[in-house]
C-alpha cells in the first residue's frame, strides 16, 4: 500500500545529493534543508548552542500534516534525530535499527553515541525499541555508561541481531529480550529465531498506533553496504521485512534514515581524536560501493513509502 509521505534531505555532508534517492518514492513533495555552515560543529557532537542552531533551522521548514521522511547522511549525525521526533503530535514509539544502542550517558549531551537518552526525555515518545546491535557497547554496558536503568524500565527495549551475554555488575530481572544469569544478561538474538517469530516478537513490543522509524545503515554487513562505523550482521532483507510488516500494521509519524558514508572533516582536535579512536579506519568507498550505498537507501525508502521498488 502506498502512503502519503514527504522527503526531506538535510544538506550536511554531500551523501544524500544523489537524485536517485527522490525517485525511491511517490512523494507528495522534496525538499532539502541546508545545514552545510553548520556540519562541521554538528559532527560526531554539537554544543547546545550549535544544536539551537539547527532546530531554528528545521523549524522554519513548514511542518506537512503528512508524515516526512528524512535523509540524514553519515551516522555522525544521528543526534538529529531527537530534533526531528519533535515534530510528533501523538504518542509514538520509536523504532530504532542501529548496530549501536546509542545510549551511551557519559557522552556530550548531543552526540551521536548518546541520542537515545534525548529521545527519552521526550514526553510523546511512549518507548523506544531498538533493533539489531552487534557492537562491543554491549560487552559490559554498565562500565561503558549505558542506560541500564532504562532497558530495566521498559521504556526502553534492547533486541540484539546477535551478541553474547554481556556481563554486568548488578541483578536484572528477566526482560523481553533477556534473561539474568550468573552475572550475565543472556540475550534473545533476532538471528536466532525463525523470520515469522522475530517479526511477532518486535511487533509486540510496539506500545502505540504510531511509530516511528530511526535507521541506521551500520546495522548492515559491510558486504551490503559502507558506512563511517564499525558494522553489524543484520541483513538487508532482515531489515526491510521487518520496516514492512511495522508499516503495514501501524501508523508512520515520520522516519529518518542516516548511515551513508562520507570523509569526516574536523576542525576540533577532541573530534578528531575520538574519530581516530572510535571509526575503522577503512578505504574511501569505491564507484561500486558507493552505487550499492545508494539502492540501499533507495530499498529502505520504498520498503517505508509502501513502493516496493528499486532505484
Amino acid at each position: 500500500m502506498r502512503r502519503r509521505l514527504h522527503l526531506e534531505r538535510l544538506e550536511l555532508d554531500g551523501s544524500t545529493t544523489d537524485d536517485r534517492l527522490t525517485k525511491a518514492g511517490n512523494w507528495l513533495s522534496c525538499r532539502d534543508v541546508d545545514l552545510r555552515d553548520l556540519a562541521p560543529a554538528l559532527r560526531l557532537w554539537a554544543r547546545t548552542r550549535t544544536i539551537a542552531l539547527a532546530r531554528e533551522r528545521l523549524r522554519a521548514m513548514p511542518t506537512p500534516p503528512d508524515p516526512v521522511v528524512t535523509l540524514i547522511g553519515s551516522g555522525d549525525f544521528h543526534h538529529l534525530a531527537p530534533l526531528l521526533l519533535e515534530r510528533v503530535r501523538e504518542p509514538v514509539t520509536l523504532v530504532h535499527f542501529d548496530n549501536h544502542p546509542d545510549w551511551v550517558r557519559l557522552a556530550p549531551r548531543w552526540h551521536c553515541g548518546s541520542w537515545i537518552n534525548q529521545a527519552l526525555r521526550n514526553e510523546r515518545v511512549a518507548r523506544i525499541i531498538t533493533i539489531g546491535p552487534c557492537s562491543d557497547d554491549l560487552a559490559h554496558p554498565d562500565l561503558k555508561g549505558g542506560n541500564l536503568p532504562a532497558l530495566a524500565s521498559g521504556r526502553l527495549r534492547l533486541f540484539p541481531w546477535s551478541r553474547p551475554p554481556s556481563r554486568v555488575l548488578r541483578k536484572m530481572a528477566d526482560g523481553p529480550s533477556w534473561r539474568h544469569a550468573d552475572g550475565h544478561l543472556h540475550w534473545r538474538n533476532l538471528a536466532d529465531l525463525p523470520a515469522a517469530q522475530a517479526r511477532a516478537l518486535i511487533l509486540e513490543q510496539i506500545a502505540t498506533t504510531a511509530v516511528w522509524l530511526s535507521i541506521d545503515k551500520d546495522v548492515l554487513p559491510e558486504t551490503e553496504t559502507i558506512s563511517n562505523w564499525d558494522q553489524g550482521r543484520m541483513p538487508l532483507q532482515a531489515v526491510l521485512d521487518l520496516i514492512g510488516a511495522i508499516v503495514d500494521r501501524h501508523e508512520l509519524a515520520g522516519a529518518d534514515i542516516c548511515g551513508e558514508h562520507s570523509p569526516p572533516q574536523f576542525d576540533n582536535l577532541l573530534k578528531r581524536w575520538e574519530v581516530r579512536r572510535d571509526q575503522p579506519r577503512r578505504a574511501a568507498p569505491d564507484a561500486a560501493a558507493r552505487a550499492r550505498n545508494i539502492e540501499v537507501t533507495c530499498r529502505l525508502l520504498a520498503t517505508i513509502a509502501g513502493d516496493g521498488g528499486r532505484c
